[in-house]
């Protein structure tokens, strides 16, 4: 994972599409015109957030809260209707909420 996040990329454990049943059909209408998008990237940071907290080192923590921190800022600016309850659920899973996602 360090390594993945010394990339610059965020790893994703995110199975809500599976969980709200967004599959098959229903995962393609969202898919095809890119509108997964609205979810995925949210619940990979999330995903995350919650794997920093529970199972990273230090190290890896350290690395992955920067990172996430600058991913936040962008994904606020690209997606301010839904920034607010982003970052709410963001700091819920730091008060040891789990198993969020949209």
């Amino acid at each position: 994972i360090r390594d993945i996040v010394k990339h610059d990329c965020i790893p994703s454990f995110c199975t809500a599409c599976y969980r709200l049943g967004r599959t098959g059909n229903d995962f393609m209408e969202l898919a095809k015109p890119g509108l997964i998008q609205q979810f995925c990237q949210p619940n990979a940071f999330l995903t995350f957030k919650e794997y920093l907290e529970d199972y990273a080192s230090k190290e890896t923590k350290k690395l992955g809260e920067e990172l996430l921190e600058n991913e936040k800022i962008k994904f606020g600016k690209e997606h301010q209707a839904i920034s607010k309850k982003f970052n709410q659920r963001l700091k819920r899973i730091e008060e040891g909420e789990r198993d969020l996602y949209f």
